[in-house]
Protein backbone atom coordinates (compact mmCIF):
# COMPACT_ATOMS: atom_id res chain seq x y z
CA UNK A 1 0.00 0.00 0.00
CA UNK A 2 3.19 2.09 0.36
CA UNK A 3 3.81 2.25 -2.73
CA UNK A 4 0.34 4.02 -3.55
CA UNK A 5 1.44 6.79 -1.68
CA UNK A 6 4.73 7.35 -3.37
CA UNK A 7 2.97 6.92 -6.34
CA UNK A 8 0.55 9.72 -5.11
CA UNK A 9 3.53 11.79 -4.50
CA UNK A 10 5.46 11.56 -7.58
CA UNK A 11 2.33 12.66 -9.37
CA UNK A 12 2.57 15.95 -7.30
CA UNK A 13 6.06 16.46 -7.56
CA UNK A 14 5.75 16.49 -11.36
CA UNK A 15 2.74 19.07 -11.39
CA UNK A 16 4.82 21.14 -8.96
CA UNK A 17 7.95 21.14 -10.76
CA UNK A 18 6.57 21.78 -14.13
CA UNK A 19 4.57 24.65 -12.56
CA UNK A 20 7.78 25.94 -10.91
CA UNK A 21 10.31 25.31 -14.10
CA UNK A 22 7.64 27.24 -16.35
CA UNK A 23 8.11 29.83 -13.78
CA UNK A 24 11.39 29.44 -14.34
CA UNK A 25 11.38 30.80 -17.72
CA UNK A 26 8.89 33.26 -17.42
CA UNK A 27 10.80 35.01 -14.93
CA UNK A 28 13.55 35.30 -17.20
CA UNK A 29 13.21 38.45 -18.07
CA UNK A 30 14.98 41.35 -17.66
CA UNK A 31 12.60 43.88 -15.15
CA UNK A 32 11.39 40.76 -12.78
CA UNK A 33 14.36 40.47 -10.24
CA UNK A 34 14.51 37.17 -9.08
CA UNK A 35 17.21 34.93 -7.37
CA UNK A 36 16.68 31.87 -9.61
CA UNK A 37 15.59 31.66 -13.70
CA UNK A 38 15.62 29.52 -16.48
CA UNK A 39 19.92 30.27 -16.04
CA UNK A 40 19.37 27.85 -13.24
CA UNK A 41 17.45 25.36 -14.63
CA UNK A 42 19.46 24.81 -17.35
CA UNK A 43 22.60 24.55 -14.50
CA UNK A 44 20.55 21.47 -13.57
CA UNK A 45 21.19 19.88 -16.78
CA UNK A 46 23.63 17.53 -16.46
CA UNK A 47 24.22 16.90 -20.26
CA UNK A 48 24.58 20.65 -20.74
CA UNK A 49 27.56 20.59 -18.19
CA UNK A 50 29.43 17.56 -19.70
CA UNK A 51 28.87 18.84 -23.44
CA UNK A 52 30.21 22.67 -22.25
CA UNK A 53 33.04 21.15 -20.07
CA UNK A 54 34.21 18.72 -23.45
CA UNK A 55 33.75 22.35 -25.60
CA UNK A 56 35.46 24.79 -23.19
CA UNK A 57 38.67 21.67 -22.01
CA UNK A 58 37.26 23.52 -18.61
CA UNK A 59 35.26 22.87 -16.08
CA UNK A 60 32.45 25.96 -15.41
CA UNK A 61 31.45 26.08 -11.66
CA UNK A 62 27.73 27.38 -12.69
CA UNK A 63 27.24 23.60 -13.24
CA UNK A 64 27.44 22.57 -9.38
CA UNK A 65 23.89 21.34 -9.48
CA UNK A 66 23.94 19.45 -12.23
CA UNK A 67 26.77 17.53 -10.20
CA UNK A 68 24.41 17.06 -7.50
CA UNK A 69 21.78 15.59 -10.21
CA UNK A 70 24.85 13.04 -11.33
CA UNK A 71 25.28 11.88 -7.76
CA UNK A 72 21.81 11.60 -6.63
CA UNK A 73 21.18 9.37 -9.91
CA UNK A 74 24.35 7.40 -8.93
CA UNK A 75 22.15 6.24 -5.63
CA UNK A 76 18.64 7.03 -6.76
CA UNK A 77 18.54 5.71 -10.47
CA UNK A 78 16.45 7.65 -13.25
CA UNK A 79 14.50 9.82 -11.07
CA UNK A 80 14.83 12.82 -12.50
CA UNK A 81 13.16 11.51 -15.69
CA UNK A 82 10.01 10.20 -13.70
CA UNK A 83 9.70 12.87 -10.78
CA UNK A 84 11.47 16.29 -12.29
CA UNK A 85 11.86 16.43 -16.54
CA UNK A 86 9.24 18.72 -17.68
CA UNK A 87 9.12 17.19 -20.94
CA UNK A 88 8.23 14.25 -19.44
CA UNK A 89 5.45 14.96 -17.10
CA UNK A 90 3.69 16.48 -20.52
CA UNK A 91 4.33 12.80 -22.34
CA UNK A 92 2.68 11.30 -19.39
CA UNK A 93 -0.19 13.51 -20.02
CA UNK A 94 -0.17 12.87 -23.53
CA UNK A 95 -2.58 10.61 -25.15
CA UNK A 96 -0.54 6.90 -25.60
CA UNK A 97 -1.42 3.30 -26.08
CA UNK A 98 -1.79 0.89 -23.53
CA UNK A 99 1.78 -1.10 -23.06
CA UNK A 100 1.79 -4.43 -23.33
CA UNK A 101 5.06 -7.22 -23.45
CA UNK A 102 7.68 -7.65 -26.38
CA UNK A 103 9.23 -4.03 -25.72
CA UNK A 104 11.72 -4.49 -22.85
CA UNK A 105 14.41 -5.69 -24.70
CA UNK A 106 13.84 -3.32 -28.18
CA UNK A 107 16.95 -2.79 -29.84
CA UNK A 108 15.47 0.69 -30.83
CA UNK A 109 16.02 1.77 -27.21
CA UNK A 110 20.19 1.69 -28.02
CA UNK A 111 19.18 4.82 -30.19
CA UNK A 112 19.64 7.68 -27.13
CA UNK A 113 23.26 6.21 -26.87
CA UNK A 114 23.79 6.98 -30.60
CA UNK A 115 23.08 10.18 -30.15
CA UNK A 116 24.66 10.84 -26.70
CA UNK A 117 27.68 9.57 -28.18
CA UNK A 118 27.70 12.17 -31.29
CA UNK A 119 26.92 14.71 -29.34
CA UNK A 120 29.90 14.22 -26.86
CA UNK A 121 32.83 13.39 -29.70
CA UNK A 122 31.49 16.71 -31.20
CA UNK A 123 31.44 18.84 -28.66
CA UNK A 124 34.99 17.11 -28.14
CA UNK A 125 35.73 19.04 -31.77
CA UNK A 126 34.25 22.26 -29.66
CA UNK A 127 30.70 22.12 -31.81
CA UNK A 128 27.62 22.02 -29.42
CA UNK A 129 25.16 22.07 -32.10
CA UNK A 130 23.25 18.71 -31.52
CA UNK A 131 22.26 20.38 -27.87
CA UNK A 132 19.09 21.65 -29.68
CA UNK A 133 17.70 17.60 -28.95
CA UNK A 134 18.20 18.16 -25.11
CA UNK A 135 14.99 18.30 -23.19
CA UNK A 136 16.04 20.97 -20.92
CA UNK A 137 17.11 23.54 -23.92
CA UNK A 138 13.47 22.25 -26.02
CA UNK A 139 11.40 22.84 -22.62
CA UNK A 140 12.86 26.93 -22.54
CA UNK A 141 12.97 27.26 -25.71
CA UNK A 142 9.17 26.30 -26.54
CA UNK A 143 7.66 27.85 -23.51
CA UNK A 144 10.10 31.37 -24.81
CA UNK A 145 9.17 31.30 -28.82
CA UNK A 146 5.70 29.50 -28.96
CA UNK A 147 3.86 29.11 -25.09
CA UNK A 148 4.34 32.50 -23.68
CA UNK A 149 4.39 34.47 -27.30
CA UNK A 150 0.66 32.65 -27.96
CA UNK A 151 -0.26 33.47 -23.87
CA UNK A 152 0.47 36.85 -24.82
CA UNK A 153 -2.03 37.25 -28.37
CA UNK A 154 -4.72 34.96 -26.27
CA UNK A 155 -4.44 37.47 -22.95
CA UNK A 156 -4.80 40.71 -24.54
CA UNK A 157 -7.21 39.99 -26.72
CA UNK A 158 -9.44 38.59 -24.03
CA UNK A 159 -8.56 42.08 -22.00
CA UNK A 160 -9.90 44.15 -24.96
CA UNK A 161 -12.77 42.07 -25.12
CA UNK A 162 -13.97 42.33 -21.76
CA UNK A 163 -12.93 46.03 -21.24
CA UNK A 164 -15.56 46.91 -23.13
CA UNK A 165 -17.39 46.02 -20.15
CA UNK A 166 -17.34 48.99 -18.56
CA UNK A 167 -17.93 46.47 -15.09
CA UNK A 168 -15.37 44.45 -15.73
CA UNK A 169 -12.59 48.12 -16.91
CA UNK A 170 -11.29 47.60 -12.53
CA UNK A 171 -10.77 43.85 -12.91
CA UNK A 172 -9.25 43.81 -16.61
CA UNK A 173 -7.17 46.85 -15.28
CA UNK A 174 -5.72 44.60 -12.26
CA UNK A 175 -5.24 41.68 -14.20
CA UNK A 176 -2.77 43.30 -16.54
CA UNK A 177 -0.92 45.12 -13.56
CA UNK A 178 -0.30 41.90 -12.50
CA UNK A 179 0.87 40.05 -15.57
CA UNK A 180 2.54 43.11 -17.49
CA UNK A 181 6.02 42.55 -18.15
CA UNK A 182 6.32 38.72 -17.34
CA UNK A 183 3.88 36.68 -19.16
CA UNK A 184 2.68 39.54 -21.63
CA UNK A 185 3.72 42.87 -22.85
CA UNK A 186 2.36 45.40 -24.74
CA UNK A 187 4.70 44.47 -27.57
CA UNK A 188 3.46 41.12 -29.09
CA UNK A 189 6.84 39.10 -28.81
CA UNK A 190 7.48 37.01 -32.47
CA UNK A 191 10.33 34.40 -32.98
CA UNK A 192 11.59 33.03 -36.48
CA UNK A 193 12.14 30.01 -36.88
CA UNK A 194 8.70 28.88 -34.52
CA UNK A 195 7.96 26.14 -37.09
CA UNK A 196 10.90 23.45 -37.17
CA UNK A 197 10.66 23.89 -33.10
CA UNK A 198 7.19 23.53 -33.65
CA UNK A 199 7.72 20.71 -35.64
CA UNK A 200 10.19 18.75 -33.08
CA UNK A 201 8.20 19.35 -30.38
CA UNK A 202 5.21 18.20 -32.47
CA UNK A 203 7.67 15.17 -33.19
CA UNK A 204 8.29 14.50 -29.59
CA UNK A 205 4.27 14.32 -29.24
CA UNK A 206 3.21 12.49 -31.74
CA UNK A 207 5.55 9.74 -30.67
CA UNK A 208 3.62 9.20 -27.48
CA UNK A 209 0.68 8.27 -29.85
CA UNK A 210 2.99 4.98 -30.81
CA UNK A 211 4.68 4.14 -27.74
CA UNK A 212 3.87 5.89 -24.58
CA UNK A 213 7.49 7.52 -23.46
CA UNK A 214 8.81 7.03 -27.00
CA UNK A 215 11.20 9.67 -26.64
CA UNK A 216 12.21 9.08 -23.24
CA UNK A 217 12.69 5.46 -24.17
CA UNK A 218 14.70 5.66 -27.64
CA UNK A 219 15.67 9.32 -28.64
CA UNK A 220 16.54 11.60 -25.45
CA UNK A 221 20.22 12.14 -25.22
CA UNK A 222 19.92 13.25 -21.50
CA UNK A 223 17.75 10.35 -20.92
CA UNK A 224 20.98 8.18 -22.48
CA UNK A 225 23.60 9.82 -19.93
CA UNK A 226 21.46 9.44 -16.94
CA UNK A 227 20.53 5.75 -18.29
CA UNK A 228 24.12 4.87 -18.33
CA UNK A 229 24.42 6.21 -14.67
CA UNK A 230 21.89 3.77 -13.52
CA UNK A 231 23.31 1.41 -14.56
CA UNK A 232 25.14 1.74 -11.55
CA UNK A 233 22.86 3.34 -9.20
CA UNK A 234 22.15 1.80 -5.82
CA UNK A 235 18.31 1.77 -5.85
CA UNK A 236 16.78 -0.99 -7.95
CA UNK A 237 13.37 -2.19 -8.24
CA UNK A 238 13.18 -6.20 -7.80
CA UNK A 239 10.18 -8.67 -8.27
CA UNK A 240 9.76 -11.00 -5.12
CA UNK A 241 9.20 -14.29 -5.03
CA UNK A 242 6.02 -13.93 -4.25
CA UNK A 243 5.22 -12.90 -7.46
CA UNK A 244 2.11 -14.74 -9.53
CA UNK A 245 3.55 -13.56 -12.78
CA UNK A 246 0.06 -11.89 -13.43
CA UNK A 247 1.66 -9.25 -15.59
CA UNK A 248 -0.06 -6.38 -14.06
CA UNK A 249 3.04 -4.70 -13.87
CA UNK A 250 4.77 -5.22 -17.27
CA UNK A 251 1.04 -3.69 -18.47
CA UNK A 252 1.48 -0.58 -16.83
CA UNK A 253 5.38 0.30 -16.86
CA UNK A 254 5.27 4.01 -18.80
CA UNK A 255 8.98 2.92 -20.40
CA UNK A 256 8.11 -0.80 -21.18
CA UNK A 257 11.12 -2.27 -19.83
CA UNK A 258 9.63 -4.98 -17.52
CA UNK A 259 10.59 -8.40 -19.01
CA UNK A 260 7.63 -11.36 -18.73
CA UNK A 261 10.75 -13.80 -20.00
CA UNK A 262 12.58 -12.65 -17.55
CA UNK A 263 10.73 -13.30 -14.11
CA UNK A 264 9.24 -9.41 -14.91
CA UNK A 265 13.06 -8.38 -14.17
CA UNK A 266 13.27 -4.78 -15.46
CA UNK A 267 16.60 -2.72 -16.39
CA UNK A 268 17.94 -0.19 -14.19
CA UNK A 269 19.24 2.04 -16.94
CA UNK A 270 15.42 2.08 -18.28
CA UNK A 271 13.41 2.03 -14.68
CA UNK A 272 12.20 6.00 -14.09
CA UNK A 273 11.05 4.93 -10.60
CA UNK A 274 7.07 5.62 -11.35
CA UNK A 275 5.84 3.35 -8.79
CA UNK A 276 3.03 2.07 -11.14
CA UNK A 277 4.12 -1.50 -11.08
CA UNK A 278 4.42 -1.16 -7.08
CA UNK A 279 1.31 0.20 -7.02
CA UNK A 280 -0.45 -2.11 -9.19
CA UNK A 281 0.73 -4.81 -8.04
CA UNK A 282 -2.12 -7.28 -6.11
CA UNK A 283 0.35 -9.12 -4.49
CA UNK A 284 2.80 -6.27 -2.85
CA UNK A 285 5.95 -7.89 -5.00
CA UNK A 286 7.46 -5.13 -6.28
CA UNK A 287 10.32 -3.69 -4.08
CA UNK A 288 12.88 -0.98 -4.56
CA UNK A 289 15.54 -1.59 -2.74
CA UNK A 290 19.58 -1.11 -2.82
CA UNK A 291 21.80 -3.17 -4.61
CA UNK A 292 25.17 -2.42 -5.72
CA UNK A 293 25.51 -4.42 -9.25
CA UNK A 294 25.89 -3.05 -12.65
CA UNK A 295 23.11 -4.28 -15.14
CA UNK A 296 24.68 -5.06 -18.59
CA UNK A 297 22.93 -7.93 -20.18
CA UNK A 298 19.88 -6.36 -22.25
CA UNK A 299 21.24 -6.77 -26.12
CA UNK A 300 21.01 -3.17 -26.14
CA UNK A 301 23.81 -1.63 -24.59
CA UNK A 302 26.80 0.68 -26.06
CA UNK A 303 28.47 -1.37 -28.44
CA UNK A 304 32.46 -0.35 -29.73
CA UNK A 305 30.89 0.18 -33.37
CA UNK A 306 28.25 2.28 -31.97
CA UNK A 307 31.55 4.18 -30.57
CA UNK A 308 32.88 4.59 -33.64
CA UNK A 309 30.35 5.01 -35.68
CA UNK A 310 29.50 8.53 -33.73
CA UNK A 311 33.29 9.35 -33.89
CA UNK A 312 32.96 8.99 -37.30
CA UNK A 313 29.72 10.79 -37.61
CA UNK A 314 31.00 13.57 -35.83
CA UNK A 315 34.14 14.21 -37.84
CA UNK A 316 32.93 13.72 -41.28
CA UNK A 317 29.57 16.24 -40.12
CA UNK A 318 31.79 18.90 -38.63
CA UNK A 319 34.00 18.37 -41.69
CA UNK A 320 30.60 19.05 -43.82
CA UNK A 321 29.81 21.88 -41.91
CA UNK A 322 33.68 23.66 -42.08
CA UNK A 323 33.43 23.53 -45.81
CA UNK A 324 30.36 25.97 -46.05
CA UNK A 325 30.08 29.43 -47.26
CA UNK A 326 28.98 30.81 -43.91
CA UNK A 327 31.92 29.68 -42.19
CA UNK A 328 34.58 32.19 -44.12
CA UNK A 329 31.84 34.95 -45.24
CA UNK A 330 29.76 35.54 -42.80
CA UNK A 331 26.19 36.47 -43.43
CA UNK A 332 25.98 40.29 -42.92
CA UNK A 333 22.55 40.01 -40.77
CA UNK A 334 24.58 37.81 -38.60
CA UNK A 335 24.44 40.41 -35.70
CA UNK A 336 25.65 38.82 -32.23
CA UNK A 337 24.85 40.16 -28.61
CA UNK A 338 27.46 42.65 -27.71
CA UNK A 339 31.24 41.22 -26.69
CA UNK A 340 30.50 37.44 -28.30
CA UNK A 341 33.46 35.90 -30.03
CA UNK A 342 32.05 33.52 -33.19
CA UNK A 343 33.54 30.50 -32.16
CA UNK A 344 33.67 30.73 -28.74
CA UNK A 345 29.66 31.15 -29.28
CA UNK A 346 29.41 28.05 -31.61
CA UNK A 347 31.44 25.99 -28.74
CA UNK A 348 29.44 27.21 -25.77
CA UNK A 349 25.93 27.71 -26.44
CA UNK A 350 23.50 25.34 -25.42
CA UNK A 351 20.57 26.71 -27.42
CA UNK A 352 18.22 26.69 -24.45
CA UNK A 353 17.42 30.06 -25.47
CA UNK A 354 17.33 31.85 -22.04
CA UNK A 355 18.80 34.69 -23.58
CA UNK A 356 15.93 35.70 -26.01
CA UNK A 357 13.81 35.17 -23.14
CA UNK A 358 15.56 38.00 -21.45
CA UNK A 359 15.71 40.38 -23.74
CA UNK A 360 13.36 42.94 -23.10
CA UNK A 361 12.58 43.85 -26.81
CA UNK A 362 12.60 40.43 -28.52
CA UNK A 363 15.48 41.55 -30.86
CA UNK A 364 17.36 38.31 -29.73
CA UNK A 365 16.27 35.84 -32.48
CA UNK A 366 16.95 32.10 -32.66
CA UNK A 367 19.05 32.06 -35.71
CA UNK A 368 18.10 30.00 -38.64
CA UNK A 369 19.92 30.66 -41.81
CA UNK A 370 22.16 33.40 -40.86
CA UNK A 371 24.80 31.07 -39.30
CA UNK A 372 24.66 28.07 -40.74
CA UNK A 373 23.77 24.91 -39.63
CA UNK A 374 26.53 24.95 -36.74
CA UNK A 375 24.83 27.68 -35.82
CA UNK A 376 21.55 26.65 -35.89
CA UNK A 377 19.51 28.22 -32.90
CA UNK A 378 22.23 30.61 -31.57
CA UNK A 379 21.26 33.45 -30.63
CA UNK A 380 21.65 36.65 -33.29
CA UNK A 381 20.12 40.18 -33.36
CA UNK A 382 16.85 41.22 -35.82
CA UNK A 383 16.70 44.57 -35.27
CA UNK A 384 13.37 45.37 -37.27
CA UNK A 385 11.74 43.03 -34.64
CA UNK A 386 13.70 44.58 -31.64
CA UNK A 387 16.72 46.84 -30.64
CA UNK A 388 19.27 46.07 -28.33
CA UNK A 389 18.19 48.17 -25.42
CA UNK A 390 21.11 51.03 -24.52
CA UNK A 391 20.57 50.54 -20.92
CA UNK A 392 20.50 46.79 -20.68
CA UNK A 393 22.99 43.40 -20.30
CA UNK A 394 20.52 40.64 -19.45
CA UNK A 395 21.77 38.65 -22.32
CA UNK A 396 25.28 38.20 -20.86
CA UNK A 397 23.60 38.17 -17.25
CA UNK A 398 21.18 35.30 -17.97
CA UNK A 399 23.45 33.02 -20.45
CA UNK A 400 23.85 29.93 -18.23
CA UNK A 401 27.40 28.82 -19.54
CA UNK A 402 29.18 32.53 -20.70
CA UNK A 403 28.49 31.61 -24.44
CA UNK A 404 27.51 35.70 -24.03
CA UNK A 405 30.10 37.48 -21.85
CA UNK A 406 28.40 38.86 -18.92
CA UNK A 407 29.68 42.66 -19.84
CA UNK A 408 29.00 45.83 -17.44
CA UNK A 409 27.27 48.33 -19.00
CA UNK A 410 29.67 50.78 -20.17
CA UNK A 411 31.44 48.16 -21.61
CA UNK A 412 28.54 46.95 -23.65
CA UNK A 413 27.94 50.69 -24.62
CA UNK A 414 31.35 50.65 -26.23
CA UNK A 415 31.05 46.79 -27.87
CA UNK A 416 29.92 47.42 -31.17
CA UNK A 417 27.37 44.71 -32.74
CA UNK A 418 27.37 46.22 -36.17
CA UNK A 419 27.31 48.90 -38.55
CA UNK A 420 24.37 50.87 -39.65
CA UNK A 421 24.12 52.29 -43.23
CA UNK A 422 21.43 53.88 -45.42
CA UNK A 423 19.45 52.73 -48.53
CA UNK A 424 18.93 56.18 -50.04
CA UNK A 425 16.10 55.22 -52.02
CA UNK A 426 13.87 53.95 -49.22
CA UNK A 427 14.63 56.15 -46.71
CA UNK A 428 12.09 59.08 -46.91
CA UNK A 429 14.19 62.01 -46.74
CA UNK A 430 17.19 60.87 -49.24
CA UNK A 431 14.06 59.84 -51.43
CA UNK A 432 12.76 63.35 -51.24
CA UNK A 433 9.21 62.26 -50.83
CA UNK A 434 9.09 63.86 -46.79
CA UNK A 435 10.73 64.89 -44.21
CA UNK A 436 11.74 62.52 -41.45
CA UNK A 437 14.65 62.31 -38.80
CA UNK A 438 12.93 59.42 -36.90
CA UNK A 439 16.58 57.52 -37.30
CA UNK A 440 18.55 60.18 -35.56
CA UNK A 441 16.24 61.23 -32.64
CA UNK A 442 15.93 57.64 -31.94
CA UNK A 443 19.83 57.04 -31.88
CA UNK A 444 21.03 56.47 -28.05
CA UNK A 445 24.23 57.11 -27.79
CA UNK A 446 24.76 60.51 -26.23
CA UNK A 447 26.81 62.09 -29.08
CA UNK A 448 24.93 60.70 -31.88
CA UNK A 449 25.94 58.30 -34.20
CA UNK A 450 23.63 59.51 -36.69
CA UNK A 451 23.91 63.55 -37.62
CA UNK A 452 21.40 65.89 -39.95
CA UNK A 453 22.59 67.35 -43.09
CA UNK A 454 20.91 69.64 -45.51
CA UNK A 455 20.66 68.01 -49.30
CA UNK A 456 19.39 69.47 -52.21
CA UNK A 457 17.57 65.98 -53.21
CA UNK A 458 15.44 65.13 -56.06
CA UNK A 459 11.61 64.60 -55.06
CA UNK A 460 9.01 61.96 -56.24
CA UNK A 461 7.91 64.20 -59.30
CA UNK A 462 11.48 65.44 -60.56
CA UNK A 463 11.86 68.50 -58.36
CA UNK A 464 14.38 69.54 -56.41
CA UNK A 465 14.03 70.68 -52.61
CA UNK A 466 16.29 70.89 -49.62
CA UNK A 467 15.57 68.33 -46.38
CA UNK A 468 17.71 67.21 -43.69
CA UNK A 469 18.33 63.62 -44.25
CA UNK A 470 20.71 61.46 -41.69
CA UNK A 471 23.79 60.58 -41.88
CA UNK A 472 25.51 57.83 -40.19
CA UNK A 473 28.76 58.51 -38.12
CA UNK A 474 30.18 55.20 -38.39
CA UNK A 475 33.41 55.57 -36.30
CA UNK A 476 30.48 56.37 -33.24
CA UNK A 477 27.60 53.33 -33.75
CA UNK A 478 27.73 50.79 -32.37
CA UNK A 479 24.92 48.96 -34.31
CA UNK A 480 22.18 48.82 -31.53
CA UNK A 481 19.38 48.86 -34.19
CA UNK A 482 17.15 51.17 -32.66
CA UNK A 483 17.65 53.04 -35.99
CA UNK A 484 16.02 50.01 -37.79
CA UNK A 485 14.01 49.29 -35.60
CA UNK A 486 12.38 52.85 -34.88
CA UNK A 487 12.18 53.65 -38.95
CA UNK A 488 8.84 54.45 -40.60
CA UNK A 489 8.80 52.58 -43.73
CA UNK A 490 7.09 50.02 -44.04
CA UNK A 491 8.80 45.84 -44.57
CA UNK A 492 12.63 46.91 -44.78
CA UNK A 493 13.93 49.58 -42.91
CA UNK A 494 15.86 52.59 -45.15
CA UNK A 495 18.73 52.27 -42.43
CA UNK A 496 19.69 48.78 -41.94
CA UNK A 497 22.52 47.26 -39.35
CA UNK A 498 24.59 45.21 -40.69
CA UNK A 499 27.88 43.02 -39.44
CA UNK A 500 30.41 45.50 -39.61
CA UNK A 501 32.06 45.24 -43.31
CA UNK A 502 35.42 46.74 -42.55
Amino acid sequence: MKYVYWRRARQIVQILSLLAFFALVVYTFRDVQRPVNAQGLMRLDPLAALVTSLSTRRWIAAFIPALLLTMATLILGRFWCGWLCPLGTILDVVPAPSEGAGDARSGWRGVKYGLLFLILFAAFWRNTTLLILDPLAIFVRSVTALVIPGLNWLIVQLEGTLYKAGILRGVVDAVDAALQGTIISYRQPYYQGVLPLSLLLGGILALNLFKKRAWCRYLCPLGGLLSLLSRASWLKRRAAPSCVECSACEKVCPMGTIDGDEMYASDSGECILCMDCAADCPQGAIRFEGDVSIAWDKGYEPTRRQLLTALGASVGGLALLRVTPSTHHPDPRRLRPPGVKEEELLATCIRCGACMRACPSHGLQPSWTESGIEGLWTPILVPRLGHCDYSCTACGDTCPTGAIPSLSLEEKRETPIGKAYIDPELCIAWSGRSPCIVCEEMCPLPGKAIILEEKEVQDDRGGTRTLQVPVVQHERCIGCGTCENKCPVNGEAAIRVIVDPL
